[in-house]
């Protein structure tokens, strides 16, 4: 069985612009797994995992995922990136949808993930959404 390390870095690779799977992303998740992201409260489970990080890669089709530092201990795996990319789709918000404003961002991001068997049982992204906001011009961000 492949360590949780490269089963976390393979699932990156996955996510990545015009290259994405998001078939083999969801299918790294155990029956049970899920997403959470942080900022929004959303939780996600089976396909609608592979919808949001899909979502991500149609408002930001060249999205890239800057991984700086990998910890693992036992079946946890804890990441420090930067989630980059230009703002080419639309994107939608609660408040409604964002049209392309061509600008780049750069997010820091924290990311958990828990896995059992090799599989992600859990996976929770800790996004600064309010960096993102700035970036992309958005008032009040």
């Amino acid at each position: 069985m492949r360590d949780n390390e490269t089963i976390i870095r393979k699932l990156y690779d996955l996510a990545e612009g015009e290259g994405s799977d998001m078939e083999r992303f969801v299918a790294a998740f155990s029956a049970d797994g899920y997403l959470t992201d942080i900022p929004t409260g959303a939780t996600l489970r089976g396909r609608a995992i592979g919808d949001y990080i899909g979502w991500l890669t149609t408002a930001f089709p060249d999205i890239h995922r800057e991984l700086f530092k990998l910890y693992t201990a036992g079946d946890v795996v804890v990441v420090e990136l930067a989630i980059r990319g230009t703002h080419l789709g639309d994107l939608s918000l609660p408040s409604g949808t964002l049209a392309p404003t061509g600008r780049a961002v750069d997010v820091p991001c924290c990311d958990v993930f828990h896995l059992e068997n090799g599989n992600v049982t859990s996976f929770h992204c800790y996004n600064a959404a309010s960096i993102t906001a700035q970036q992309l011009g958005i008032a009040g961000g």
